[in-house]
């Protein structure tokens, strides 16, 4: 039994069932030992066949894989169902008579505010031509004037739109200075349209028919602030200790005062020095026409500057708000407001780099509980 012949009977049935049989079940029906089976089966080149298992074990991965599926879809369909119950059920609410939430109309009786109105950079001698611009604005003594008028007027009607819900009795009117831009650069020699003394007067003319517009429009009182631009000085350089002595407009603000003497609804604060404070019910501001910032350009444009003259001059004398304009740019910087131009974008905005923005002036409160407040441009095209 253990060395006899493999017969072709018994090596077909060897090669037919090695798969299928184990290696003990062989030798049993083949009378020999699995030793035998194993040898012969080497020579013959057999193996077990297990790709059946790899088959059942890949269907059972594919039943499995079905199953996430399957799971998973129907996740999806409960949360579809759920989405679609509550568009249902707000579609629902929304024809049910709607919950009415009552708004009161508040009395009139809100607590007091100072309004101020910001003149500053109106350059009223000054041309612009639309193609040095790109055609962003045009600008010469007829368009000067028509927007002298749209400032007042326009501020008026703020000033009524503020005292519908606080008590505005008081105003400052701030004149900031380069009213007109002089000869203190040569191309202004060409470009300008009147000689200093000529636009200076003009200027007057503006300022005094405005001031008596307010007057006759309104029963405020009024002081009005006074400074000095860069641009109305009779130097070629600013001579920082006499600047005010040489400036025409602080001539042109004496010349006013005189014009408004004796009229107790005026005070007028023309500046000796470089700032004017102001304290309003607690609140101080400190005023000035803003050419001592220095900004030549930037990423963070005049905001860093800005702060950097707030925080110096705020060592010797703190306050909440400094007001000034010089860089033809309407902002409110929280603790400072910039004042836009009347001129409008020109040749020295797009030297500095400044934004381009519409001519405006500007407008804000403040209030005797809160601070500043409604802040606003004065704008001066149609």
């Amino acid at each position: 039994m253990k060395n006899k012949k493999w017969s072709k009977k018994d090596i077909a049935f060897l090669k037919g069932n090695y798969s299928v049989y184990t290696n003990n079940e062989l030798a049993e029906e083949l009378d020999r030992t699995v030793s035998a089976i194993e040898k012969k089966a080497g020579k013959l080149g057999l193996y077990k066949q297990i790709l059946g298992k790899f088959d059942d074990d890949r269907h059972l991965l594919k039943a499995r894989t079905e199953s996430n599926v399957t799971k998973k879809k129907y996740k999806e369909a409960l949360l579809e169902n759920d989405r679609l119950r509550d568009e249902k059920e707000a579609i629902l609410r929304i024809q049910e008579t709607p919950q009415e939430i009552r708004f009161t109309q508040r009395q009139n009786g809100g607590s007091d505010a100072t309004a101020f109105i910001i003149a500053s950079d109106w350059h009223i001698e000054e041309t612009v031509n639309p193609s040095d611009v790109s055609g962003l604005n045009s600008y010469n003594l007829r368009i000067s004037e028509e927007r002298a008028k749209r400032f007042f007027s326009s501020a008026l009607k703020l000033l009524k739109i503020t005292q519908k819900e606080s008590r505005v009795n008081q105003v400052v009117l701030a004149l900031l200075g380069d009213f007109i831009s002089g000869h203190i650069h040569l191309e202004l020699l060409e470009n300008n349209t009147l000689l200093p003394a000529d636009a200076i007067w003009r200027v007057q003319n503006y300022l005094i028919s405005g001031i008596n517009f307010l007057l006759n429009n309104s029963k405020i009182e009024l002081t009005i602030v006074c400074h000095g631009g860069n641009h109305g000085r009779m130097t070629q350089r600013i001579h920082h200790a006499t600047e005010q002595g040489n400036s025409l407009e602080v001539y042109m603000y004496n010349n006013i005062a005189l014009y408004f003497k004796g009229n107790k609804r005026i005070n007028f604060m023309i500046a000796e020095g470089y700032h004017t404070y102001l304290d309003v019910y607690g609140y101080k501001v400190r005023l000035h026409h803003g050419h001592a910032i220095r900004y030549a350009g930037g990423v963070g444009g005049i905001f860093i500057p800005v702060n950097k003259a707030i925080a110096q001059w705020n060592k010797g004398r703190t306050v909440d708000l400094d007001v000034f304009g010089h860089f033809h740019q309407f902002k409110d910087g929280g603790n400072f407001i910039c004042n836009g131009s009347l001129i409008g974008y020109n040749a020295f905005a797009l030297s500095i780099k400044a934004d381009y923005e519409k001519p405006k002036q500007a407008f804000f409160l403040v209030d005797k509980k809160r601070g500043k407040s409604i802040v606003a441009p004065i704008w001066l095209l149609k």
